[in-house]
C-alpha cells in the first residue's frame, strides 16, 4: 500500500466494501429461525453506523479525504464522534457493514471482520501522518484513547 497519498489503502477498502456487499447479496443466508431477529438488529446497527459516519464526515468538512495523509489546509477535529474515538468514520462504517451483514449472511460478516482489520491498519498509518501534521495530536490521543471501538480498540 505504497503511494505517497496512500492510494492502495483507498483501493483496498473500496474493493473490500464491494466484496462485502456482493457476498451479502449472493449468500449464504442466515438460518430461518434467526433471520428476522438478525435483520432487525442489523437494520438498527446499519442506520446508526451510517448516521455516525455522515456526522463524522461533516465534522471534518473540507479536510475529509479517503487517503491516510491529511488533506492540506485541514485542522485537528476533536468534537462530536472525534471526542469518543479517533476514527469515527471507520467506526460508523464498521457498524454499517456489521448491520448489513446481520441482515445478509455469515459470509458478509466474515468479510466485514476483514474490513475492520483493514481499517484498523489504515488508522495506524493515518495516525503517523496526523502526528506529523498536528503537534497536538499526541495529547489528543492521550485524551481519546480508542481508535475505532470504545473500550475495545
Amino acid at each position: 500500500m505504497s503511494s505517497d497519498r496512500g492510494d492502495g489503502w483507498v483501493v483496498a477498502q473500496f474493493v473490500l466494501m464491494g466484496v462485502v456487499v456482493a457476498a451479502g447479496l449472493v449468500g449464504p443466508r442466515w438460518p430461518d429461525g434467526a433471520r428476522t431477529t438478525l435483520a432487525a438488529v442489523g437494520a438498527v446497527l446499519a442506520l446508526a453506523g451510517g448516521a455516525l459516519a455522515v456526522r463524522a464526515a461533516r465534522a471534518l468538512g473540507r479536510a475529509l479525504t479517503p487517503f491516510p495523509r491529511p488533506a492540506a489546509g485541514g485542522s485537528l477535529v476533536e468534537r462530536g464522534g472525534y471526542g469518543v474515538v479517533r476514527h469515527p468514520i471507520y467506526t460508523g462504517g464498521i457498524l454499517f457493514f456489521a448491520g448489513f451483514s446481520l441482515w445478509a449472511g455469515p459470509a458478509a460478516l466474515a468479510l466485514t471482520a476483514a474490513l475492520t482489520v483493514l481499517w484498523g491498519l489504515k488508522a495506524r498509518v493515518e495516525e503517523r501522518h496526523l502526528a506529523v501534521r498536528y503537534p497536538a495530536y499526541g495529547a489528543y490521543c492521550r485524551r481519546v484513547r480508542w481508535r475505532l471501538l470504545p473500550y475495545v480498540y
